[in-house]
């Protein structure tokens, strides 16, 4: 017998997977406004940052402080989306779409605005509290 992918993951994992395809998208999409802003503002590889052009930097971080974060987060997303698909692909797009209210706030150059993307510790959190639970569930802890 042959072992699908359907016989592996959740029926809703198709889900996760987009959640998954969404955040790709929006990971390129703060990258190339990195790539505009080093031709705006002549900031040449390899420099991370800009002596000059706090806007530059603003962007920079906007895009770097995604990519620190984003390990963790595909982690709990996976996981939590492995028990709770639907649940966990709505707190994963609640996330994603954070990092693009954060970045938007921070290219202002004015890094307190990027606070607006502040909700995102809602779909950050709530995938972990998912992944916790999934956890004691195997543990049959609850």
């Amino acid at each position: 017998m042959t072992t699908t992918i359907q016989d592996l993951l959740p029926q809703d994992f198709a889900y996760v997977i987009l959640t998954f395809l969404y955040s790709n998208f929006v990971i390129m999409y703060l990258a190339i406004n990195v790539g505009k802003a080093r031709k705006k503002y002549n900031v040449k590889y390899p420099q991370m940052y800009s002596d000059k052009e706090n806007v530059f930097n603003c962007i920079q971080r906007a895009h770097q402080n995604t990519l620190e974060v984003y390990p963790g987060w595909l982690i709990f997303q996976l996981i939590a989306g492995l028990a709770y698909p639907i649940s966990a692909s709505v707190l994963g797009v609640i996330w994603v779409t954070s990092r693009l209210s954060y970045a938007w706030g921070y290219y202002t150059g004015d890094p307190q605005k990027r606070m607006k993307g502040s909700y995102g510790y809602i779909g950050l959190f709530g995938v972990i509290l998912l992944s916790l639970t999934a956890a004691l569930q195997l543990l049959h802890i609850i």
